[in-house]
This record gives structure tokens, sequence and C-alpha cells, in this order.
């Protein structure tokens, strides 16, 4: 693997962009960006001026995915390759490239019904303070953090993240979720973040492509005092605290207003080059991570 991209930037559209920005900042606990000229709310964790994207409309889901090249040779390489595994990638109009913040931007399909940017050069700033996490956001070299995906044809998907976007398998979970239903997801990295995108196989269409879009914190504590910030506000867990069985990293989830989970995080294993720890695992969580009733 030759670290060529980074998970830059995603954009929810949602029915009420209000409530969804109250999680991402009272919970989460990035920081308020500029305002685009068409309503659009930004949100930063770091330098980037432009990290996360909340659009109004009827998906409630994401519909953008944008990955940061890091130099002119890597974004024109994973667009070649983008093209040469059926996914090419077009030049965006100058309007667009500054919606992003990026000095270049090529837009594309995926599998998912998710539009697919891959950007160079995203504007930057002085590194910000995170009033609500004292520790800051692990970001640097890695992205603004990971999505997990939930898809109907796997096949294609991989072809997408392995031939297209160069990524490498990490590891991947079976394991049985309840009597005859069956759970297998598999993580992939493009740096050494342990994985930026997931695939979940669903042998349905469950109404939505994005299953949680995860930050990291720097310090542990930072987890916890997210966790009593969303528990303050008497949002829904969709899963508490937990540790990972694969990835190590110690986490909650919470339903956001769209439907979709917001997972906050810490310690997440790093991946190396070459990787030797693509293995399968057996369970989703070494502990908890149990969902906490209402009420």
């Amino acid at each position: 693997m030759t670290h060529q991209i980074e998970f830059g930037y995603i954009e929810f559209q949602v029915t009420d962009p209000d409530a969804l920005a109250s999680v991402v900042t009272q919970v989460a606990g990035l920081v308020p960006g500029d305002t685009l000229d068409d309503g659009t709310r930004t949100f930063r964790n770091d330098a980037a001026l432009r990290r996360v994207f909340v659009s109004e409309g009827a998906r409630n889901d994401c519909s953008v995915l944008g990955f940061e090249a890091v130099d002119e040779e890597a974004f024109e390489d994973v667009s070649v390759r983008l093209a040469a595994a059926g996914y090419p990638v077009v030049d965006a109009d100058e309007s667009n490239a500054q919606r992003r913040g990026a000095q270049r931007l090529r837009c594309g399909d995926t599998p998912w019904n998710v539009r697919f940017e891959l950007a160079l050069g995203l504007a930057r700033g002085p590194e910000i303070e995170t009033p609500l996490v004292r520790g800051g956001f692990q970001t640097d070299g890695v992205g603004v953090g990971h999505t997990a995906l939930a898809v109907l044809d796997y096949a294609e998907s991989e072809q997408f993240l392995l031939n297209g976007l160069g990524m490498v398998q990490s590891d991947w979970i079976e394991t049985e979720l309840m009597a005859g239903v069956d759970l297998e997801v598999r993580f992939y990295h493009c740096n050494s973040r342990h994985h930026s995108i997931a695939l979940a196989k669903v042998p349905f269409d469950l109404g939505k492509t994005l299953h949680h879009f995860q930050v990291e914190v720097n310090e542990r504590d930072d987890v916890g005092a997210a966790f009593d910030r969303a528990w303050d506000a008497g949002l829904e867990f969709a899963n508490g605290i937990g540790v990972h069985d694969n990835e190590d990293a110690f986490s909650f989830y919470v339903t956001s207003p769209a439907g979709f989970l917001i997972e906050v995080g810490h310690g997440t294993k790093k991946v190396y080059d070459p990787w030797d720890g693509n293995r399968r695992y057996d369970a989703i969580s070494r502990w908890g991570h149990q969902p906490i009733p209402r009420g």
C-alpha cells in the first residue's frame, strides 16, 4: 500500500440540518465553519476548513464522500486507476472546487449511489481549538475519520475500493447477530488508519447507504466526555461504550436525527506496510457496545 489518499470530507443531505448540526457540534465536538451560499453548513475538526458538509434535502443519508490526494502524482494515479476499474472521474467546474475548498477536484460515481470526489489541496488554516475535545482529533495523515456503508453488490464495491482507490483490506468480521441472521463486515485502509471505509454485506436495501460516520479523538477521556454530552442531550444510544475486537477502538454510537449513526472513538490500531493482519474475527466487540434502551 502506498499512502496516496486520505478521507477528506463527507456531505450529509438531511431534512433537519439544525438537528444534525447539534449532534455534530455538541456531541462529537466539531467546530462550525462557514456557511455556503446555498445554505450548506460546514464543520471542521482540524486545520482543514471544511471536513463535514450538512445540506438540506430528503435523502437523510450521506450524499458525497470526498478523498484528498496527497500530491499531484497521487491525484493522477488514482484518477487513472478509477477509470481502469470502470469508475472514471471528470474535472469539476471551478465553482464546485471552490465549494469544497480544493485546488483541483474530480467527480464520479460509486457503486452505492453516493457521489465520489477526489480533491487535491484542500484549504487549510491555522490549527484550531476544539473546546469540547480538549485533546483534539486524530486526523494528521489519516483524514477526517471513517465511514461504514451497507452494500448490496459487494463484489462491485470491492472493485471500486481495491482496484480503483488502491485500498487494502485490513481484516473482516463474520458473526451471527441473532438466530439465522449473519453479519459480514470488511475493513479497508489507504494509509495508517485501520480503515477509512468498512463495507457491511446486506441482503436487501436498508434504505440508507451510511451505517455510521466516525471521528477519532486523541485522548480516551474525550470519548467519555462526548458520551456524557449525548446522555445529557437525551439522544438514543445505538451502542454504549465498548471496545471493538478487530480494531481496538474504544467508542460509542448515537443515532442521529437523520437515522444513521455517529461514532466517537479513540485508540484505533495503526496498520503498516506490508500489512499481515488481514484475518477473520468472530465478534464485533471485545466487550461493551450494548444497546441502551430509551428511558
